[in-house]
This record gives structure tokens, C-alpha cells and sequence, in this order.
């Protein structure tokens, strides 16, 4: 087998491990940022303030939550291509 295959073969395999990994980290950790954020404001209930037609709060909590979750996309994004460099070097 030539070289190139067998690289071509690592940086599939890197890519499905860190895939699988950022796959499970980000499910690992999609729970727990709503946490965070409520232990940063420990004085507001936003699941409540939600309830009762708080929409300012929930705008706020939209985002901030899915900013989280996009920021840790992107870190496992780059452990992954950063797997697939070191493959194919």
C-alpha cells in the first residue's frame, strides 16, 4: 500500500474518533450550560420567568445558550480538523 492511502486511511479514522468524541462532549455539555447560566443568576428563575410570558428573558436565554452551544461546536470542530492536519502529516 502506498503511503497516501494509508494516511488517506488515518484521516478518515481521526475524523470518526473526533467526531464521536465532539459528539459526545457536546451532548455531555448541552444540558449543562442552562445550569451555568442560572448559577450566574441565582436570584431569577428564567424557566419561570419563561412560564409567565417573560419574553425579554427569554430572548435573553435563547441566546446566550445557544451561543454557548455554537462556542463549543466550533472547539470541537477544531480538535477535529486539527486531528485530520495531524493525520495527514
Amino acid at each position: 500500500m502506498s503511503d497516501t492511502v494509508v494516511n488517506i486511511g488515518w484521516a478518515v479514522l481521526f475524523a470518526l474518533i473526533g467526531g464521536a468524541a465532539g459528539s459526545l462532549l457536546l451532548v455531555w455539555f448541552s444540558p449543562r450550560i442552562p445550569a451555568i447560566f442560572n448559577k450566574i443568576t441565582p436570584d431569577m428563575d428564567e424557566g419561570k420567568e419563561i412560564l409567565r410570558g417573560n419574553r425579554a428573558v427569554a430572548d435573553y436565554f435563547g441566546r446566550i445558550v445557544s451561543a454557548a452551544i455554537v462556542g463549543v461546536s466550533i472547539i470541537i470542530a477544531a480538535a477535529v480538523l486539527g486531528g485530520l492536519i495531524a493525520a495527514l502529516h
